[in-house]
């Protein structure tokens, strides 16, 4: 029998590992080793910057079934992740209302999402393995793949400990939009051909997550001047130039790959 909430609901019923999870214990690690998050982003650089020299005289490889796995495990994740976390947030948001799915801080403690906000900021460290598969196969590094990669990682580990609002929206927003973008690079690594509006619909969606992020911040912002929505000033501006950066670089991306016309080739 799982205790009540404030609002006399029930929660939702935790599985085995997720009752186990202690979360005061990762708070308190995160607490004492959030800053070894420059040490993973400075070693991430380096080892990025060692590869693509090394690899600049040699051949492409394929690594297509290391692909295909790396992709399908981060697909499964996130979309246990979103279901999980996603699940909570709606809990949140029918018994104590929006206001509450924002400043609440239950989502750190509270039985099924205090393990999976602990998994998703953890997570931000091997999924900077992405780039491995990008300089191994000798494709284009984007200004934006590893700029994301470097500051949600530094983000997500800053924030954490602290247990600030507006963590349940940050984190269910990128699990869930992870879940539609890792299953889509696994099903291109296993050689399917994804129809492009799908592609489109990712690039959406991370957009509207940048925006609902801005969106957040602001709420957050507000409603902390009135002491019921616990946050740091200087928390919500490095969020808020975080997401507005985030905003600025995805729409650059769409326009240029799905909206702007290539120009004819010249003929002579």
């Amino acid at each position: 029998m799982f205790p009540l909430n404030s609002s006399g609901s029930p929660p939702l019923t935790e599985l085995s590992f997720e009752r186990q999870f202690d979360d005061r214990g990762s708070i308190l690690w995160m607490k004492d080793n959030w800053n070894k998050s420059f040490a993973f982003c400075a070693l991430y650089a380096a080892l990025v910057l060692a590869g693509k020299n090394y690899m600049r005289p040699r051949p492409r490889l394929s690594l297509r079934r290391p692909l295909v796995l790396w992709s399908l495990s981060l697909a499964l994740f996130s979309i246990i992740g979103a279901v999980r976390t996603g699940s909570y947030m709606l809990h949140i948001l029918s018994s104590g209302g929006f206001r509450s799915s924002i400043c609440d801080q239950s989502f750190y403690s509270g039985p099924v999402s205090r393990f999976w906000a602990y998994a998703f900021v953890l997570s931000k460290a091997p999924e900077l393995g992405d780039t491995a598969f990008i300089v191994l196969r000798k494709q284009k590094l984007l200004f934006l793949h590893w700029y994301h990669h470097i500051t949600v990682l530094l983000y997500s580990w800053y924030s954490y400990k602290d247990m600030v609002a507006g963590g349940g929206w940050f984190m269910t927003m990128n699990y869930a939009v992870h879940a539609l973008m890792y299953s889509y690079y696994a099903a291109r690594a296993a050689g399917l051909r994804v129809p492009r509006p799908f592609a489109v619909l990712i690039t959406s969606a991370q957009m509207a997550q940048m925006a609902m992020g801005l969106t957040v911040c602001g709420l957050v912002y507000g409603w902390m001047q009135q002491g019921d929505c616990h946050s740091h000033v200087n928390n919500l501006v490095w969020a808020s130039l975080m997401y507005l950066s985030y905003l600025l670089l995805f729409t650059n991306f769409f326009y240029h790959t799905y909206l702007r016309r290539h120009a004819p080739a010249k003929t002579e």
